[in-house]
């Protein structure tokens, strides 16, 4: 586990998630973690971020229950990104695409908001695009209920873990 926060609020699961992405988006992310998992960490991170070598997206992985706050984490990472359009979750479309605004000052274009929940197995995935969609280093890519198609997830692939303490408080581990 890299790191494990306690939120009390929806507020403040959608304030670490924008933190998460400045963080993810930082050169200084590099500094934050023993050498012994600078390589790891460095294939997770766009050339744009410090990794002149990646030519892959960006893959973020949100386990936990329903109700746990993967979206209500994403929303905040999304405001991290520069979007202003409303984040909800694609339960019914499977993949929303959101354009990031050039103003942003980052050179990812596009982020993904992908929740698997009602696929049967990993291959309803690739019918997207999904192999397209996490070759383009331009692009960060958030899956909600990635077990479900963990046999195409990328090993690079960040995990988030969502647990549900009670109704306003949640753990967040970040694998």
């Amino acid at each position: 586990m890299l790191a494990k926060y306690t939120t009390k609020n929806f507020k403040q699961t959608q304030k670490l998630g924008e933190d998460f992405t400045r963080f993810l988006l930082s050169p200084l992310f590099f500094s934050s973690f023993p050498r012994k998992r600078e390589s790891r960490l460095k294939t997770w991170i766009p050339s744009q971020a410090g990794n002149d070598g990646c030519n892959k997206a960006v893959i973020i992985g949100l386990t936990g229950n329903l109700g746990g706050g993967k979206t209500t984490f994403l929303q905040g990472f999304a405001k991290g990104l520069g979007i202003k359009e409303k984040i909800l979750s694609p339960t019914f479309v499977i993949l929303k695409r959101f354009v990031i605004p050039a103003k942003a000052g980052i050179q990812v274009r596009n982020f993904y908001h992908i929740d698997c929940y009602r696929l049967k197995k990993s291959e309803d995935i690739l019918e997207l695009g999904f192999g397209k969609i996490i070759s383009d280093p331009k692009n960060i890519v958030a899956i909600e209920w990635p077990e479900r198609i963990k046999k195409v997830l990328p090993k690079n692939t960040i995990f988030i873990d969502f647990k549900f303490v009670d109704e306003k408080t949640r753990e967040v581990n970040f694998k």
